[in-house]
């Protein structure tokens, strides 16, 4: 059976890898790309493609993930482009779509999504092997998670997790972070009653009057990116929540192989059991 993407269309094995010109509007799907073996395909990313740095460093930029250069992509003749739908703009995928064969539209939801995706760029590309690995591995950090999870305090907290300050910012409960926190009893507060209707936002990402959104919330929680919170920022915030801190917003906020990772660093916050290393592989 053809795998398909988030859209439902199905997409056929490219057989002849030396023929692959893959362009990448997304990071964790560019890291996902260069952790599979495919970093020499890869003829374009965006600026906030940085990791693996010494990889993603010979790699053309073609803008940002929201602001794209068409015409930059355009002569860079891809055969393949690979987006998502919270982080990509309709419009500028659909005016790719006029010339890029083959566009495949990622929405991972929750964790376990990643599987699918592994499997779908294995077939893709054809690196099943590479894709079966970060599987097994996806598989064993899941099952320590859960055996942390088994044995340790299992007492459900209230969060409220910001991704932006001017205005405050967080995440709906629909969310693939949202659902990445609820796998350690970490519960995004529902913020429908605490909007900020002085800033327009989408309803997954929107925008909030803190102090309202905050109220009989047990942890909040400030993302490293894309704002990049500081120490600052949590002594500014300490009489809103009994729990203010710092989180690694890559890990839990990027699917792909760095949700691997992220499952590593919830155990961390889950147990207390010290830092994971940022890149280990």
């Amino acid at each position: 059976m053809t795998p398909t993407d988030a859209r439902g269309t199905p997409h056929h094995r490219c057989d002849d890898r030396g023929k692959l010109r893959i362009v990448s509007l997304v990071p964790s799907l560019t890291e996902l790309l260069c952790d599979l073996g495919l970093a020499h395909a890869i003829v374009g990313r965006t600026g906030f493609c940085i990791h693996p740095a010494d990889e993603v460093e010979r790699i053309p930029k073609v803008g940002g993930t929201k602001q794209v250069n068409v015409e930059k992509i355009r002569r860079l003749a891809p055969t393949h482009l690979v987006v998502n739908i919270d982080e990509n703009e309709k419009p500028t995928v659909e005016a790719l779509e006029a010339f890029v064969p083959h566009v495949i539209v990622t929405h991972p939801l929750v964790p376990r999504d990643n599987l699918a995706l592994y499997r779908l760029f294995g077939h893709v590309f054809a690196c099943e092997r590479e894709a079966d690995r970060l599987c097994a591995r996806f598989e064993a950090a899941w099952a320590a998670l859960a055996e942390a999870e088994r044995v340790g305090d299992r007492t459900a907290r209230r969060v409220l997790y910001l991704i932006w300050q001017d205005p405050w910012m967080t995440i709906a409960r629909d969310t693939y972070l949202a659902a990445m926190l609820d796998l350690i009893g970490w519960r995004q507060v529902d913020v429908r009653d605490a909007l900020d209707p002085s800033s327009p936002s989408s309803p997954r990402y929107p925008a909030i009057d803190l102090p309202r959104a905050a109220r009989d919330v047990d942890l909040l929680l400030l993302s490293s990116e894309p704002y990049r919170f500081t120490e600052t920022h949590v002594a500014a915030l300490s009489a809103l929540a009994p729990d203010v801190r710092l989180v690694d917003g890559e890990r839990l906020s990027w699917y792909g192989s760095r949700a691997i990772l992220g499952l590593e660093y919830l155990r961390v916050l889950a147990t207390g059991a010290g830092p994971a290393n940022d890149d280990t592989r």
